[in-house]
């Protein structure tokens, strides 16, 4: 028995390593690259997708996983964009001799760009967008001799840039935007780069001169993006040596000077220089001082006098004889005045004609148009031929159809996968059909149809959409890509799924059972807003106005967080040839305003009272109904209307009697008869009487907000640490 004992223990020993033995031959197996991949493994503290989770000691080399591309089992691409990925970018990168292509972008990376990652000499791409980068770019970046495609955009890299960057001279794509770049560009930055094709280095702090050579970016597409930096000095001349299809956008620096008329910086848009207060000349509004007053040419009748020229007196010649300068005769001058009156005459006339072609004509049977001759007349309008232009005219070349453009790096769908999604119309509102589309891999969208027409203003649309497509904020919808051709105009944004405040306020139409909303839910929704539009206001890149908030749009999503929706669309349809009803940014002429307006009579003041008022006005601030510039004070007195509607539970139009009030009017009303609370609150709120202190903060708020003057009303910046203070638990 002892022997048998002894026996089974030796075979348990064997067995023991006999194991450790295989054990050691897996981790042997393994390759080198292998075992730098686990080591960036190892740096990820999160990967909620599982991203890695096929990233094994036992594989004989990492050819198999997820992300990882070879050539002749040596790692030739990583490739793991959008996952989520939590963590740092470990210096083991840098010793895969054979690496190309490095695409992380859109995960949650932080820290600095590792030194040790540029001895991966072969890279020729390096995409690290969308993640939270930090510190400079390191000079060692000159080791990648082959480097083609280098996106560092929206990450909070800093510092300035290296002038080793100028030896990777393949570039093709240098992608900087939305980050903290600071100082001015490197001697000969353009020279540097005879093959590249993109270059955007907007939202940063460069300083300095735009370069001189820039001029010689021969192959660059799409747009040349300077925008919201603090370039100063003048636009180089060079730049009109640029593709002239090459949209170019300086908008939103510290440029002066004339803006050069050459070339590819012919016939641009005003959108392209705005938020330069010292540049003047076409085609802004602002001339020139060298300019003024010498826009008509020295005519041999009469005399030119230069601007440096003293002023005339009586005793200034104006002949070579030496003569006193006569006025023009008597009979001059009644020859000029019968030429003007003449003159105008003519014009009336052919104004007059015009305007009795376009709006007198005679109408088919059904009332609707009728085409004549070749001409297609509209109900109610007939093309005017003295004022069409040739047909070659109307329609640019560049704009009769493009592909979906993304706005987003997250972006994976086309324009092929969007037509044939299925789509459900979610409504129609003044400005477009909007649908809810949904792909085939279960990603739901929210797609806005704009009108027909505005073709010819593509590159200002263009420029609009894009800058509102930067912006980025849990609380403002994200507009994540758009389509543009002559005959559709598309829209792509995030599908929010809960519905509009007004919904979650009041209820919708016919629903058998309605739940309002608890105090706590509220609150939440009010901060969200708050924050949203103080982003808007201070934080994002031109400080933008909304313009026309209301509870429709503004959405909320599966946790009843706010979304501000439709920012900037009454600009976009109006570029797009659509006609909305109210405009963003823009309001009606001063007799459109007084025609649409209703008289109002006043019981006290402040409170408008009608029986047919439009409840959409009633979110506008008083200034509104004057055509003056939006500014930020107009959404801080709708906000005050719609914490007011939350806080009461009420509609914006109040039945008093046989008439109604708008909510302002009514809150006034209630105070000045000094009412109880309870009979301002939404009932349904009577029932957390524990609340009560912090609702009645939010109304102080609130009727700040909608103070009849301006400079009484608070910033949205204030507005929001205010409520941000309130001590209660919003989660």
């Amino acid at each position: 028995m002892a022997v048998l004992s002894s026996s089974n223990s030796l075979f348990r020993l064997l067995h023991l390593l006999l194991l450790l033995f295989n054990s050691f031959t897996l981790v042997l197996s393994l390759s080198d690259e292998g075992l730098g991949l686990l080591a960036f493994k190892n740096s990820i503290t999160e990967d909620p997708l599982g991203s890695m989770n096929n990233w094994n000691l036992s594989d004989q080399n990492p050819c198999s996983w997820n992300g990882i591309s070879c050539k002749d089992f040596r790692v030739t691409s990583i490739s793991i964009p959008k996952s989520n990925l939590s963590g740092v970018l470990p210096s083991v990168l840098g010793s895969l001799s054979s690496l190309r292509h490095l695409n992380l972008r859109n995960n949650n990376l932080h820290g600095v760009l590792p030194l040790h990652l540029f001895n991966a000499r072969a890279l020729q791409s390096i995409v690290l967008s969308g993640n939270s980068l930090s510190g400079s770019i390191p000079p060692q970046i000159s080791n990648l001799q082959y480097l083609q495609t280098l996106d560092l955009s929206h990450n909070s890299i800093n510092g300035s840039l290296p002038t080793s960057l100028l030896q990777c001279y393949r570039l093709k794509t240098l992608s900087l935007t939305t980050n903290n770049l600071t100082a001015s560009l490197p001697n000969a930055f353009a020279s540097a780069f005879p093959a590249l094709e993109r270059l955007d280095l907007s939202f940063n702090q460069f300083t300095g001169p735009i370069p001189s050579d820039m001029g010689t970016l021969s192959r660059l597409q799409g747009t040349l993006d300077l925008s919201h930096n603090n370039f100063s000095g003048f636009i180089p001349s060079s730049l009109g040596h640029l593709p002239e299809k090459l949209y170019i956008d300086l908008s939103y620096n510290n440029l002066s000077g004339k803006i050069p008329q050459n070339g590819a910086m012919e016939n641009r848009g005003p959108t392209a220089f705005i938020g330069n207060p010292s540049l003047c000349g076409p085609p802004l509004k602002t001339v020139c001082p060298n300019d003024a007053g010498a826009s008509s040419p020295p005519s041999s009748s009469y005399p030119f006098i230069p601007l440096n020229s003293p002023p005339l007196t009586s005793n200034d010649n104006l002949n070579n004889g030496g003569g006193k300068a006569r006025g023009l005769s008597k009979a001059a001058l009644a020859a000029i005045i019968v030429s003007d009156v003449v003159g105008i005459f003519f014009i009336g006339f052919f104004f007059s004609y015009c305007y009795g072609r376009m709006f007198s004509h005679p109408k088919d049977h059904k009332g609707g148009g009728v085409e004549s001759g070749g001409v297609k007349r509209a109900r109610g309008k007939r093309e005017c031929l003295c004022f069409r232009k040739d047909e070659s005219e109307t329609l640019s070349e560049n704009v009769e159809h493009y592909d979906l453009v993304p706005l987003d790096a997250q972006v994976s769908f086309d324009l092929d996968e969007l037509l044939k999604a299925s789509a459900f119309v979610l409504g129609k509102s003044g400005i477009g059909i909007v649908y809810k589309v949904v792909l085939e891999d279960g990603l739901t969208l929210a797609v806005r149809r704009l009108g027909e027409g505005g073709s010819q203003r593509f590159k200002e649309f263009q420029t609009e959409v894009e800058a509102i497509g930067k912006l980025r904020h849990p609380n403002i919808v994200s507009l994540r890509a758009y389509y543009w051709s002559v005959d559709e105009k598309l829209l792509i944004y995030d599908y929010i799924p809960n519905g509009n405040l007004t919904a979650a306020i009041h209820g919708k139409a016919g629903m058998v059972s309605f739940t309002p909303l608890p105090w706590s839910v509220r609150l939440r929704i009010m901060k969200g807003i708050a924050k949203g539009l103080a982003y808007l206001h201070e934080f994002s890149p031109k400080k933008y106005v909304h313009g026309d908030l209301k509870p429709n749009n503004i959405l909320l999503g599966p946790n009843m967080e706010p979304h501000i929706s439709d920012f900037g669309l009454g600009r976009l349809a109006n570029i797009a040839g659509e006609s909305p009803t109210l405009q963003s940014h823009r309001m009606a002429p001063e007799k459109q305003v007084q025609q649409q307006q209703p008289q109002y009579s006043t019981s006290f003041e402040g409170a408008m009272v009608s029986p047919t008022r439009n409840s959409a006005v009633c979110y506008q601030a008083p200034e509104a109904l004057k055509v003056v510039k939006p500014s930020q004070k107009w959404d801080v007195y709708s906000y005050g209307v719609i914490l007011l509607e939350m806080i009461s539970g009420r509609s914006p139009m109040v039945q008093v009697g046989t008439a109604e009030i708008d909510l302002v009017g009514w809150i006034q009303l209630c105070i000045e008869e000094k009412k109880p609370l309870a009979d301002v609150l939404d009932p349904f709120l009577a029932r957390e009487p524990d609340k009560e202190e912090e609702i009645i903060a939010v109304l102080k708020i609130a009727l700040a907000c909608v103070q009849t003057s301006t400079e009484k009303r608070p910033s949205m910046r204030h507005i929001a640490d205010a409520i941000d203070r309130l001590n209660i638990a919003t989660s």
